[in-house]
């Protein structure tokens, strides 16, 4: 009976959840609407309904699943979540005024970043002992790079300095998930569906996380001003978060399915 009250609300906070996406403003509050011409604007839309979307997947999966693979699951729900309400937010401004505040995209990733790297630390749980360490110094290594990279964009300090640091955050991580602890034990201990998923996920940090830097740099570094670069720098962040927002869930489902047949 219990079962089923839960299901039937968790349902319900999915469809609350779709319909918060879908009825958000179309109107800005300066009176103007989605321009066919904005392309930065059209970004906006298409992730956070791909947000919203993956939500409600990664949710209704966890059926699917074996009980070790569901916190999996719920991570990369939450990951989706939290990224879909500020995109809400950021795709109204952008129409409105053209700009997107800086503080809207920290404080997404401060909660996300830190989410996705958990999912390292879950997936090797899910199939043998992993050290707190490994937990720890992910964590870490995602908020040197994080506080570096915003007391850059926001001013706070110079903008160089806070890009060395940030990029030392991104290499400490790195360093973990591929010669480190997290990647030993994945190297040594996790069957063959495992390893593919962690190599995947950590390409992602790799390759698809390089585009952040690339923006910033693009953005502040090659002396443009950045209120001229904010287009390409929103277009640029947008689609990246496709890849490690979206996929990334995408890779764990695939793995958490597999394992749990």
């Amino acid at each position: 009976m219990f079962q089923g009250f839960f299901k039937s609300l968790r349902n319900k906070c999915l469809l609350g959840l779709s319909l918060l996406g879908l009825s958000t403003s179309v109107f800005a509050t300066s009176g103007q609407v989605l321009q066919s011409s904005d392309f930065v604007g059209i970004t906006f839309w298409l992730i956070s309904m791909a947000l919203v979307a993956s939500t409600a997947f990664f949710f209704l999966e966890r059926d699917r699943v074996a009980g070790k693979w569901k916190t999996s699951l719920t991570v990369s729900g939450l990951v989706t979540l939290v990224a879909a309400v500020h995109y809400f937010y950021m795709r109204d401004v952008w129409v409105a005024t053209g700009s997107t505040p800086t503080v809207y995209r920290y404080i997404d990733w401060l909660i996300t970043v830190p989410l996705l790297m958990i999912e390292f630390y879950l997936i090797l749980s899910a199939i043998t002992k992993v050290s707190t360490g490994v937990f720890w110094r992910l964590l870490i290594g995602t908020l040197v790079m994080l506080v570096g990279g915003y007391v850059g964009e926001a001013g706070y300090a110079d903008v160089t300095t806070a890009f060395i640091v940030g990029m030392a955050g991104w290499f400490y991580i790195l360093y973990e998930i591929f010669a480190g602890e997290a990647g030993k034990i994945s190297a040594n201990k996790a069957p063959a569906t495992v390893q593919k998923a962690f190599n995947t996920m950590r390409l992602i940090v790799t390759i698809g996380w390089a585009i952040y830097p690339l923006g910033y740099y693009f953005g502040y570094l090659t002396g443009a001003d950045p209120a001229s670069s904010m287009a390409s720098l929103n277009i640029i962040y947008n689609l990246a978060d496709v890849l490690n927002k979206i996929a990334f869930g995408v890779i764990i489902w695939s793995v958490a399915v597999s394992e749990s047949k």
